[in-house]
């Protein structure tokens, strides 16, 4: 038995011997053909690259065919016709804006290869040391957007399908009623859901805090503020918005998701106190319930109810984003794409969420422009977190100066599979509709105090 079993295992050795002769001599051979030889390799078509293609100029291009001041970065490059837009929008300081672009960005990015995204997004958010400012995250977007068009562009693909490809059939939406009697509004909030929206933000007059009806604040008749300044009655406001949901759901019924926006206004113990009533009323999510100086109390207010609850819009920096997230202080996040400095970070935003099942849901108001929506959209269209994306429509002139803005149908925005983010700027149109300088309205209580949005 000892010898079957020593003869057996030479035999083996043997087999496995002459495998590996044979084997040798087959790669050698190999080696030695025309095909193995490096000198004689040519790289197939489908492997190689593009050519580099550069950055020629970066400008901005300011308008506001819709109201708002909208800021437009125009990034040009060595290749004849080819350019990419982003949305660089700070509608408050939009003038600020254009030396930020045209000289400091303009200045910065030239001869850079457009490809290399990342390389560029990173050089350009720590070259100015100091790296939380608005204007600068916001010409960082603009360039950043407009650098994905391109690709996609040279890529002759939609942006969405550089981001991962599509996860859905096109990017569902919330629509904005307000009105300042309930009826008003209910009967809104029905005309909007016959169109086919399935989410609807639900307000009573303006954001967050309002005046009483008929009510002239203390501060207005002493004559303390500037004219434009809004009052607010904010105990008038914590009570109506239960009085609210219970009427809508009453007329309009339980189908219908409802959203509603506090924007920061009230103290953070009203604010929870309030979004406790709303529990019953089942919200889809209740929006931004505290300011970016009161974030501690979020956990808090996570104790106190199951609401679920979206923050993030008024977020400056990608790293704000960070312990929120992970310790699933909030469900959606709402940044401002065209603020935290454009699709790069957005994705990384949205990535991280999905490790904690924070969904999507992108700030997306009338001051962003429909540049700045196309992007939301193509990201929407991709990731697998998307929550919701807060819609816009715009006016006949917009779509002049914008063609390719963003459509809705059935309370959808509809993704387009034209290359880049399939929308572009008519200059000359645009140069119609000069920018106005203005900032955020100035809300104060009873006695005059200043509110924080």
């Amino acid at each position: 038995m000892k010898n079957f079993e020593n003869n057996g295992a030479a035999s083996r050795r043997n087999t496995l011997k002459m495998l590996a002769l044979g084997s040798t001599a087959g790669l050698l051979g190999l080696f030695d053909s025309k095909v193995a030889r490096a000198d004689s390799y040519e790289t197939p078509s489908y492997q190689k690259g593009l050519a580099p293609v550069t950055i020629t100029k970066v400008r901005a291009i300011l308008t506001a065919p819709g109201g708002s001041n909208l800021v437009i970065v125009k990034v040009e490059t060595s290749e004849p016709g080819l350019y990419g837009v982003g949305c660089a929008t700070f509608t408050q300081r939009a003038a600020v804006l254009v030396p930020a672009v045209d000289i400091y960005l303009n200045d910065f990015a030239v001869g850079r290869d457009v490809d290399n995204i990342e390389d560029i997004w990173m050089a350009t958010y720590v070259s100015s040391y100091w790296r939380n400012g608005p204007v600068l995250n916001n010409a960082l977007s603009g360039l950043d957007q407009a650098l994905w068009d391109i690709k996609g562009k040279r890529a002759k693909m939609p942006v969405y399908q550089l981001l991962g490809g599509r996860s859905r059939i096109n990017v569902d939406t919330y629509v904005h009623a307000s009105s300042p009697t309930l009826e008003g509004l209910a009967e809104q909030v029905q005309g909007f859901m016959e169109k086919g929206w399935r989410h609807i933000r639900i307000q009573q007059g303006g954001y967050g805090a309002r005046a009483a009806d008929g009510a002239i604040a203390d501060f207005k008749a002493a004559k303390y503020g500037r004219d434009t300044d809004a009052p607010s009655d904010m105990g008038e406001y914590l009570r109506s918005v239960p009085r609210m949901f219970d009427h809508i759901r009453k007329v309009c019924g339980e189908k219908i998701e409802l959203l509603h926006d506090m924007h920061e206004q009230p103290e953070p113990i009203q604010a929870i106190n309030m979004i406790k009533q709303l529990e019953q009323y089942r919200p889809f999510f209740i929006e931004d319930p505290f300011s970016p100086e009161n974030m501690p109390w979020f956990k808090q207010l996570r104790a106190a109810t199951s609401v679920p609850l979206a923050m993030g819009e008024l977020f400056n920096n990608i790293n704000e984003f960070r312990e929120p997230m992970v310790q699933q202080l909030f469900d959606f996040i709402r940044c401002h794409i065209s603020q935290i400095g454009g699709i790069t970070p957005a994705m990384k935003v949205a990535r991280l969420g999905e490790w904690f099942n924070v969904r999507t849901a992108w700030h997306g108001p009338g001051d962003t422009s429909p540049v700045g929506h196309q992007a939301n959209n193509h990201i929407d269209l991709a990731v697998f977190n998307f929550g919701i994306q807060e819609s816009q429509t715009f006016n006949t002139r917009v779509q002049e100066v914008f063609p390719g803005t963003p459509v809705i149908e059935k309370g959808y925005y509809v993704v387009t599979e034209e290359p880049g983010l399939g929308i572009d700027i008519n200059e000359k149109e645009a140069a119609k509709y000069p920018i106005r300088y203005n900032g955020m309205g100035t809300i104060r209580k009873n006695d005059g105090t200043i509110m924080k949005p």
